[in-house]
């Protein structure tokens, strides 16, 4: 993946996000054995509106957006969210790059822990964030399976 490219997200990515989140999450709600959750349920005006003012980026592979997350500083805590992933590219590296994007602009931004949740079934996410130096902090219980929180501390 040596031509893949991070860049900012934009209000005007919203369709193209929109789409790909659904996309990416589609082995989720497998998983979960239920599509009743906010990347399938979210509105373009929704996500439009989350991009509006967002530490985000997008990775592109040429003119195709392979890659997405969100992510906004809260009293010195970067919060990353919605990491999507197009599912012909999971596994070759275009998340740990989209988290390493995020928590350099986190840190620029003054952010000094990053934290971000996941399923407590998502098997492949919480390899992925264990891999990139998270460590579980939290679970919350919910319907059959609990949201593992996790924290890094970023230096």
């Amino acid at each position: 993946m040596s031509d893949l490219i991070i860049r900012d997200i934009h209000p005007s990515d919203a369709g193209e996000v929109l789409t790909l989140q659904r996309a990416a999450f589609v082995s989720e709600a497998l998983i979960y054995g239920s599509v009743e959750m906010p990347p399938f349920t979210q509105t373009l005006d929704e996500v439009a509106h989350e991009l509006a003012e967002n530490l985000g980026c997008v990775a592109l592979l040429g003119h195709r957006m392979v890659g997405a997350a969100r992510a906004r500083v809260d009293d010195g805590l970067l919060l990353i969210g919605r990491i999507s992933v197009a599912p012909d590219v999971q596994g070759e590296g275009v998340g740990s790059r989209l988290l390493d994007a995020l928590e350099e602009r986190g840190r620029a931004e003054g952010a000094t822990q990053a934290e971000l949740f996941t399923g407590s079934l998502s098997e492949a996410n919480l390899r992925l964030y264990e891999r990139q130096g998270y460590q579980e902090t939290q679970r919350v219980p919910g319907d059959g399976s609990d949201e593992v929180y996790l924290r890094k501390t970023l230096v």
